[in-house]
């Protein structure tokens, strides 16, 4: 787990803590790198902080990607922590194989990390935009609400 703020790391050791899981923690990028490099084998997930100081969550994904392709190392599933929606666009790009919004919420970050562990993907998709209708017949621009979806479903 790698973020400067240790509330955040805090909340996510005590969802994913258990007798058969190690959660190791670092405040900076440069320093997950420096435990991952010296971890045998390889850490099953890696939960990332996309806003962290001196070397943010893109840059630490983005470097795992760069080290996978020229070493001989183990690839490891990234679950990326960002801050608003429009953040899950870099999140994607840097190559991580789930994110989730923040604050966390405990089942989801439950959800996600149980599923990057099985080798798929967790896109969190609970702040998506919901789809408002506007009654045609109060005319453009009244704002008039038919209906909302605001299940989330």
């Amino acid at each position: 787990m790698a973020s400067d703020a240790p509330s955040v790391r805090r909340e996510v050791a005590s969802v994913t803590a258990s007798p058969d899981v190690e959660v190791l923690e670092a405040p900076s990028g440069p320093q997950v790198l420096d435990m991952i490099a010296g971890l045998d084998p390889s850490p099953d997930l890696l939960v990332v902080d996309m806003q962290m100081g001196s070397m943010g969550g893109m840059a630490v994904c983005l470097e795992l990607g760069l080290e996978e392709s020229y070493l001989d190392v183990d690839h490891i599933p990234v679950l990326m922590l960002v801050d608003r929606r429009p953040d899950v666009f870099l999140a994607r790009r840097s190559g991580a194989e789930g994110w989730l919004v923040k604050p966390l919420d405990p089942l989801r970050l439950r959800r996600a990390v149980s599923s990057l562990l099985d080798g798929g993907t967790y896109a969190d998709d609970a702040y998506r935009p919901v789809p408002v209708l506007v009654d045609a017949a109060s005319g453009p621009g009244s704002g008039a609400v038919v209906g909302a979806d605001v299940s989330g479903a």
